[in-house]
């Protein structure tokens, strides 16, 4: 797929999604930069903002399989990847595939399950595969999962240890809606939602296509310097007792050309990377001392970094085509 027609059709499932989340074009873009990078999306907000209606947008825009697991205390970790059951009529057992098997997956309020249930994800999201009784599975490409979490202040939830947060390549949040949209929303729904009425853009074979054409946006050396820079800042960040691992790093690479391709560009600048920092890096971050504002206190670690890393001087395209 050219890279042009690859950004038509991100606009395009874009341009869908927004006919269900109101007002919040660039959130949705962040969500979709997630799909098109082959990443998973970790949505945290309040309840009744729209995560779920988010993640349920998404799935409808791409003609392929859908799983919602809405996890509780009691669920267990086979619920999720599936079981091996003794068939009697052939001696034999028999793997029946939990809801993991599907391209898009929704793991509606995943802080509110144990952490040996929410481990079930981490080979699953990495790997795109499940192990059982010793034998891998692959799962089916493209695989996306979406998880939705309320903030982990609120009763009965379990915070996400950190190496799980790593795995999710964007963290993003709905925020509550202006006056206007609120309004708008209100009467949208009067007789029926918005989500019933849209339909697949792209199928599942393209978004695997957009994801290739992502890899193929150019990135010169000196902004690869530039991204590991800001990494590696944030570990020596007298505020953190944990900064981004090299998976941050790698996420920040590949969201940053998604970040071109969504604008048009066949290569990354600088803008590119410095904005994808605020969405990639800060959900990696474990402060030294967690408070109510500890996402915003790494929001603000991330814009006092890029401030401090100095901007490649030659950056901002290929060699010759200026900034």
């Amino acid at each position: 797929m050219e890279l042009s027609e690859a950004q038509s059709k991100t606009r395009d499932i874009v341009d869908n999604i927004e006919k269900v989340i109101k007002g919040k074009r660039s959130t949705v873009e962040l969500a979709v930069m997630a799909l098109a990078c082959g990443g998973q999306l970790l949505v945290e907000d309040v309840p009744g903002v729209g995560k779920t209606m988010l993640a349920k947008a998404l799935a409808r825009s791409i003609e392929g399989s859908f799983q919602r697991i809405q996890f509780t205390p009691d669920l267990l970790p086979s619920d999720v990847t599936g079981v091996s059951i003794f068939n009697q009529k052939t001696g034999e057992f028999e793997f029946l595939q939990g809801p993991i098997f599907a391209n898009v997956v929704l793991i509606d309020e995943i802080n509110r399950t144990t952490p040996r249930t929410q481990s079930s994800l981490l080979e699953a999201m990495e790997e795109h595969q499940v192990s059982v009784d010793g034998q891998a599975m692959k799962l089916p490409e493209p695989f996306f999962v979406i998880a939705t979490q309320n903030p982990v202040e609120f009763y009965g939830t379990y915070p996400l240890p950190e190496g799980q947060r790593d795995r999710f390549l964007i963290a993003i949040g709905l925020g509550y809606p202006s006056f206007a949209t609120e309004k708008q929303i209100a009467n949208d729904q009067m007789i029926a939602h918005p989500i019933e009425s849209i339909g697949p853009v792209v199928s599942a074979a393209e978004v695997s296509q957009i994801q290739e054409a992502v890899r193929h946006v150019h990135i010169e050396g000196d902004l690869i310097d530039y991204i590991v820079s800001i990494v590696h800042a944030t570990r020596n960040h007298p505020a953190l007792l944990l900064g981004a691992s090299p998976r941050g790093s790698l996420a920040l690479v590949r969201t940053s050309q998604a970040s071109a391709l969504l604008d048009g560009r066949d290569y990354v600048i600088p803008d590119d990377i410095k904005e994808m920092a605020r969405w990639v890096l800060p959900h990696r971050f474990v402060t030294r001392e967690r408070s109510r504002s500890y996402f915003r206190e790494s929001a603000e670690i991330v814009s006092e970094i890029l401030e401090q890393v100095p901007v490649p001087v030659e950056a901002g395209g290929r060699r010759g085509e200026g900034s």
